[in-house]
């Protein structure tokens, strides 16, 4: 080639790259080309990052207690009673620092927020808040803290997704799958459990189960679990007598438990925001800080570790007592209550941690105690009490966590006990129908829905709340706005909208009212005072925006 054509030939080939680098980030090639082999990237640095966290939580019960989540509990009934009342006060001193300092309202955030950021903010959580969320939970949990691993597992994973999609620029729907692809990688590196991670990414954090996601978060949740058998071996976290089962005798019972099951998840969910409200009010009325209210916590918390050490970090080994029938009725039903207002002490203190470890013990103790009913009441019928403990434990924990599909799929591979399926799919589907009467579907729906984000209708219950008004309506003085006395005449009325509405104020009014158009003022409505007149939002371009908004959802639900 001529030297005078060789600058052309390259211009002509970078701009062709970039017109192809352009295609991959910007439409569905970004899934075929680089998602895919993108998310075993991201399963293997979420299971190595969880991994570091669990070992975190190890090291340091071994430093404060002298041991790790296996036996805990035993070695802590043993220790100095000054050592168990005044390490959770020093782990809520901490937390206190961390979220005050990191935190804009001193919150630590969980499974939640990973749900709202797949919802509604493109797949992307606060890495600053996300950060400081996982070292609370770190502290939490190895300082007596009576909450889970596995929701700020997911969110540290949460946040590596949000880091990757800015980096590489991903559109909302690679961003949302990067995210899921996390989320399924830490519950299946916590775990050992790649089929519950990746059908928990689906069903609790992305909320659809779109072909598009499948491929990549399945090699995320496989990716993860390698690491995870590598470092941390390839056994299941409990483990199990052998069962006598006399299934079609007992499925009335499995039943009963069901239901049992399901107001016992209600009864925790209920719990934990009650126990929030007073402690808001609490503090509001003796005007304790930020700072302290871990503390706080952490101090009713030791008071209540010098009877009932088993409330102590994750209760693994509360569990796998409860799984091998280790408890009388009378003992199981005062563990579980106990730890229950454990769980409420810790939220309540905004001490950090998930729910999920707290429910799969609730409900070990739950079906433990039902078990050993059952069998006095049926002896002849009964099988196994370690059976309702097993089936109890994933019941409470799909009712908890609004997740029956993959709660059964983790008691199966938590426990490697495949042959109980029956019992455990009609516990926990009866139970998550239950708990859906009671709470929002969660206790992570329940916890947005309290924050004004209501998810558990759909997307057609909460794109509106995203909308706001401002950017839909005509604006004053535009040929196409209405006239100023037509939205002057309705404002007398009362009928109009703020400059900080969304568009779920907007569409009831529509609704109810009727006319073609509200105005949108921004200021206070009084006799002395005139608002300022920002334009009018009409009814054919609201309901334009939110039918494309609907749209563009459910094209991504089912691509």
């Amino acid at each position: 080639m001529p030297v005078a054509g060789i600058k052309p030939a390259k211009e002509w080939l970078r701009a062709k790259a970039a017109r192809l680098r352009a295609r991959v980030l910007r439409t569905r090639d970004f899934s075929q080309i680089v998602l895919w082999p993108l998310a075993m990237v991201i399963g293997v640095v979420t299971g190595y990052a969880v991994i570091l966290f669990r070992q975190g939580i190890i090291w340091l019960q071994t430093q404060f207690y002298g041991a790790d989540n296996e036996v805990i509990h035993s070695v802590a009934a043993a220790l100095p009673w000054y050592l168990v009342l005044v390490i959770p006060i020093v782990g809520g001193l901490i937390v206190g620092l961390i979220l005050t300092v990191f935190t804009r309202d001193a919150r630590a955030r969980g499974v939640d927020a990973v749900i709202e950021a797949a919802a509604i903010h493109d797949g992307k959580v606060d890495r600053r808040t996300g950060v400081a969320s996982v070292g609370a939970a770190l502290v939490t949990l190895s300082t007596g803290g009576s909450t889970g691993r596995e929701g700020p597992a997911i969110h540290l994973g949460a946040v590596i997704a949000s880091w990757v999609s800015e980096k590489l620029k991903a559109p909302p729907i690679a961003a949302r799958d990067i995210l899921g692809c996390a989320a399924a990688a830490a519950v299946s590196a916590s775990f050992n459990a790649p089929l519950a991670g990746a059908l928990f990414a689906m069903e609790v954090v992305l909320r659809h189960f779109a072909l598009h996601a499948l491929g990549p978060i399945v090699i995320a949740a496989v990716a993860a679990t390698v690491v995870g058998r590598i470092h941390l071996g390839d056994v299941t976290e409990f483990t199990l007598p052998v069962h006598t089962i006399a299934f079609y005798w007992e499925i009335p019972a499995f039943m009963i438990l069901g239901v049992l099951s399901g107001f016992v998840g209600a009864v925790m969910v209920r719990s934990l925001f009650v126990a929030e409200g007073v402690a808001d009010r609490v503090q509001q009325a003796l005007h304790i800080p930020d700072l302290l209210r871990p503390a706080v916590a952490g101090a009713m918390l030791g008071i209540i570790a010098l009877q009932f050490p088993h409330i102590i970090g994750v209760g693994y080994e509360t569990t796998s007592l409860a799984l091998t029938t280790q408890f009388a009725f009378f003992t199981a039903v005062a563990f579980a209550v106990v730890k229950v207002v454990a769980v409420c002490i810790t939220y309540a203190g905004r001490m950090g941690g998930g729910v999920f470890s707290p429910a799969i013990m609730l409900g070990a103790l739950t079906g433990c105690a039902f078990g050993e009913l059952a069998i006095q009441i049926f002896p002849a019928v009964s099988g196994s009490q370690g059976l309702y403990a097993l089936a109890g434990m994933g019941a409470v924990a799909g009712a908890v966590l609004g997740a029956p599909i993959s709660s059964t799929l983790i008691v199966f591979e938590l426990t490697g006990d495949w042959q109980a399926g029956i019992a455990v799919m009609i516990s926990v589907s009866l139970a998550s129908v239950v708990a859906s009467r009671i709470v929002a579907r969660s206790a992570f729906l329940t916890q947005l829905e309290r924050r004004g984000l209501k998810l558990s209708d759909g997307p057609q219950g909460y794109l509106a709340a995203t909308m706001p008004v401002v950017h839909l309506m005509r604006h004053r003085g535009a040929e196409d706005c209405a006239a100023d006395a037509s939205c002057w005449e309705l404002i007398e009325q009362g009928v109009y909208l703020r400059r900080e509405d969304h568009l779920d104020r907007a569409l009831p009014m529509f609704r109810e009212l009727g006319g073609r158009f509200l105005p949108v003022i921004d200021g206070a409505v009084t006799e002395e005072t005139k608002p300022e007149l920002l334009g009018a939002l009409f009814r054919a371009d609201a309901l334009s925006a939110y039918s494309r908004v609907l749209e563009e959802e459910l094209r991504e639900e089912h691509a």
